[in-house]
């Protein structure tokens, strides 16, 4: 195996725009409904986890008063099943006046009173995916305003009973009338996710125009194969989408099933670090007023939302893929900083992992480490071999703040690798460089 060569993001030029309306400059923060709560709109039976108004009040009411508001968690977000079966009059989506009767505009206005924000749920095509009113070609402009008049600060478009024709032109038909509206409305697009999520079907150049983050991929399920199934194809296709993220447009894996019933804490550790990676969104959908004090301190780890949340905006990638089972993921940071990230696919026990950070291609010098989940920090050089311990489906990640910046071309010059001595046990992917 040759080993990957690293490359910080002050040598890499933005040759992607992002959509110009000022929002979501770094992932987007906050809740979303839809895994933990779906469908469920038995308000008579099931009046605490129904979706209603009183649903999104009681999590505006813990993101502002447990803490999370002042970590970023701040986007309240509505998904389907929300609206009533028919528009009204003027031919407006309305909501269920049963479940929702203070209307969308009061919502709005209980989150930003307390410095939240509301995000709602629309599809492209003739209905949602849960048989709800949809948003055709001829709604877009309509749909658009009535959300601007709400006060709503997010919509994510789906693509449920809509074909290619329609969403090619609905997706970027709606960041155009969103923009209209005057009102700086995140726009979350599920399109690439409806054409496989890859080029030539998707044109990640065009979606950093439209939309400030787009479904890429199938909904995440409350299981750890499901995470795994996510985790494999963005990185099994990091070369195509690492380059389309960055500041206002971002790859979204989907929610955070943290405090759910799927995830170990290892898996749920593991869940977070690689979002924090990937530069993901991190929409939690778990019901916070019952969430457990273990998924909270993962949720609410600072170190690991700073990593998520670095300015710069660029995703990591895997750099190591071992035949052991381990994995090595890293992602650059501002102030030549950088993030790594030490995955186990093991099922049997924690698994000793031997290495430096010479092999892993840093430079020569000390670096400071901060382990992002115990907290503990060391000095480490880089030509020290050190072992990290991996529990089964876990992670260890560390944030690594450089002495000095990396010398690229001790790595790659005249397109060939110059990295340190090979490790033949390992498959190998190096990451473009742009020197």
């Amino acid at each position: 195996m040759h080993l990957a060569v690293l490359v910080f993001a002050s040598v890499l030029p933005v040759t992607t725009l992002a959509l110009d309306n000022g929002v979501m400059r770094t992932p987007p923060m906050g809740w979303l409904a839809w895994e933990r709560f779906r469908c469920d709109i038995d308000c008579d039976h099931d009046p605490k986890n129904c979706i209603s108004e009183n649903l999104f009040i009681d999590m505006a009411d813990r993101l502002s008063e447990d803490g999370w508001r002042e970590l970023g968690y701040v986007y309240v977000n509505i998904d389907d099943c929300w609206s009533s079966m028919e528009r009204d009059k003027e031919g407006r989506l309305q909501p269920d006046p049963k479940r929702f009767p203070g209307g969308i505009h009061k919502l709005a206005r209980y989150m930003h009173d307390r410095g939240l924000k509301l995000g709602i749920y629309g599809d492209m095509g003739t209905h949602t995916c849960g048989g709800y009113p949809g948003t055709p070609l001829d709604k877009i402009k309509i749909d658009a305003q009535t959300f601007a008049d709400w006060e709503v600060d997010m919509l994510k478009l789906d693509g449920c009973y809509s074909n290619a024709t329609e969403q090619e032109q609905g997706y970027p038909l709606m960041s155009k009338a969103l923009n209209a509206t005057g009102r700086p409305i995140g726009y979350s697009c599920s399109w690439p996710a409806y054409q496989g999520g890859l080029p030539p079907k998707v044109n990640y150049t065009q979606l950093g125009e439209i939309c400030n983050l787009w479904r890429n991929y199938g909904d995440i399920q409350d299981s750890w194969d499901s995470v795994l199934n996510i985790i494999d194809w963005f990185f099994e296709n990091q070369d195509i989408l690492t380059p389309a993220a960055g500041p206002g447009r971002w790859n979204d894996p989907d929610m955070l099933i943290i405090g759910d019933f799927g995830l170990s804490m290892d898996q749920s550790r593991a869940q977070m670090a690689l979002w924090a990676i990937m530069a993901a969104p991190l929409f939690m959908s778990n019901d916070l007023r019952t969430i457990s004090s273990g998924a909270r301190s993962i949720l609410q780890n600072k170190m690991a939302i700073s990593i998520n949340q670095d300015p710069m905006g660029v995703q990591g990638r895997r750099i190591v893929k071992e035949k052991s089972g381990i994995e090595v993921f890293w992602r650059p940071l501002s102030s030549n900083a950088s993030a790594l990230l030490f995955f186990s696919r093991r099922n049997d026990m924690p698994y000793r992992y031997q290495t430096s950070l010479s092999k892993l291609n840093y430079t020569t010098g000390s670096y400071k480490i901060f382990d992002v989940f115990t907290g503990k920090a060391t000095m480490l050089k880089d030509s020290t071999d050190f072992v990290v311990s991996v529990n089964p489906t876990g992670v260890v990640m560390w944030y690594v703040s450089a002495p000095a910046k990396l010398n690229l071309h001790r790595f790659y010059k005249g397109g060939k690798l110059r990295g340190p001595a090979r490790n033949d046990d390992a498959e190998n992917t190096i990451p473009r460089v742009f020197l």
